[in-house]
């Protein structure tokens, strides 16, 4: 609105303006520069800044686009944000609205990549400790790839010529795209749910990082993590890694590879089992022969000759042992005698009757003792007692006026001992022997030298 020649916009309408201006000139523009202050609210939006060495612009990407993004974004981070430039009309703040959101200087998958593989490292799913041993003949082999790919068509290919008779069960799923993630996933729990799978086989292919991503995936890993039965990893070729070679107990470079790693070969296998049957057969004909040496050699010993000798033997040993047994029971029958003599005479000594009468006489000297100290402590104490009262005598003041001395007090009980404690006319009270004078002072005279 105007006001005279003067143009006053209310703040709505000023923003509404700016909004306008702002929002046609940068409809959608590549932002470079620093994250920072990144946070994910609950409802799944992430707010942050853009910043660089002079300036910053406030950023929010939205639950749906966060959703496309490979990479995890963090502060620190120096990325490409590709977004349109909004007014926000309640704060009166520009922002960035990001639509797509790229790492600076290193791609958005392979940043990806090396994020979740540090991630699950931390966690100790690459750890050596964890992989199991494939084992040695199994009886059926789980596949989890593309039913219409090259991968599954070499795997049966190298399977069918090594060893045919091996049951083979596929897990279907797509390999590649937006769902194959999951399905792979789900692949893997499926064989693991049927319970005599003895190995499986994940893999596919080769192509490019896009195209090998799905083995990438936190889901494909936790999976293989999971999984009870070990896993091979044979996904594209020789060059080509994933997370999920990391996590499986085996990596093969190819899935043929893995073909050849999971079964051993009939011919080889049949060959090796004839080899061990003749083994058996000759250590077999060597134990015989060895037998029967040892049954030749012992035909022309003299128990077998005469073979009542080792019984009358046996008679002799068990005589000697019999006598023994004898003059060791006759032993241990005095030692026991001989210990319930001595215990005998320990109960005797130690009878109630026998302790009463040893008590009572220890009762009658501790009595005797106990009496005799009593008289002497009696004694003891009468001869202190005239002492002290001998001497509180000698030491009392009604003893020295009972030699004709007095005690002079004022009429408050201070004792006068010099002529200056009274004044004339004071009353003192004199104590003498026998009663006491209440006297009034007349005169005074000091003690002269």
């Amino acid at each position: 609105m105007s006001t005279g020649a003067r143009a006053v916009f209310t703040v709505s309408s000023l923003t509404e303006t700016l909004k306008a201006v702002v929002e046609d000139r940068f409809p959608m523009v590549w932002v470079e520069g620093e994250i920072s202050n990144f946070k994910v609210y609950a409802s799944g939006h992430a707010y942050f800044t853009l910043k660089d060495a002079t300036a910053q612009l406030r950023s929010i990407l939205f639950r749906n686009r966060a959703r496309r993004i490979r990479f995890e974004p963090g502060d620190g981070l120096h990325v490409l944000a590709m977004g349109s430039v909004e007014v926000y009309p309640q704060r009166g703040e520009y922002q960035l609205v990001v639509e797509l959101l790229e790492p600076r200087g290193l791609g958005a998958l392979q940043l990806a990549f090396e994020q979740l593989k540090a991630r699950l490292a931390a966690e100790g799913l690459f750890d050596d400790a964890r992989k199991r041993a494939l084992p040695r003949f199994p009886k059926r082999i789980g596949i989890v790839t593309s039913p219409s790919g090259a991968a599954i068509r070499d795997m049966l290919r190298v399977i069918g010529r090594r060893f045919g008779e091996l049951a083979i069960v596929l897990a279907p799923c797509r390999v590649q795209g937006d769902v194959a993630a999951e399905e792979i996933a789900q692949g893997i729990r499926d064989l693991n749910a049927l319970g005599d799978v003895d190995v499986i086989i994940v893999g596919r292919g080769g192509g490019s990082l896009e195209d090998l991503w799905a083995f990438n995936e936190e889901a494909v890993a936790r999976a293989i993590a999971g999984s009870k039965v070990p896993i091979i990893s044979a996904v594209g070729h020789e060059v080509d890694v994933t997370i999920a070679d990391f996590v499986a107990d085996l990596r093969a470079p190819t899935p043929s590879a893995a073909a050849e790693l999971v079964v051993r070969e009939k011919h080889a296998i049949v060959e090796s089992v004839a080899d061990l049957a003749h083994r058996l057969r000759r250590a077999m004909g060597r134990r015989l022969e060895h037998e029967r040496h040892r049954m030749e050699a012992l035909t022309t010993r003299r128990v077998l000759a005469d073979p009542a000798r080792p019984l009358r033997d046996l008679h002799r040993r068990v005589d000697d042992v019999r006598a023994r047994l004898h003059r060791a029971m006759d032993a241990h029958l005095r030692h026991v005698a001989h210990r319930v003599a001595l215990a005998t005479a320990g109960l005797r000594s130690g009878s109630p009757r026998a302790r009463l009468a040893r008590d009572r006489h220890r009762f009658g000297e501790l009595d005797a003792r106990l009496r005799r100290e009593a008289v002497r402590s009696v004694d003891t104490g009468h001869a202190r007692l005239r002492t002290l009262t001998g001497r509180l005598d000698s030491l009392s003041p009604l003893a020295v006026l009972a030699r004709g001395y007095s005690l002079t007090r004022t009429r408050d009980g201070a004792v006068v001992r010099r002529a200056g404690d009274v004044r004339v006319g004071d009353e003192v009270e004199v104590l003498v022997s026998e009663g006491r004078l209440d006297c009034r002072v007349t005169a005074t005279t000091e003690k002269t030298e």
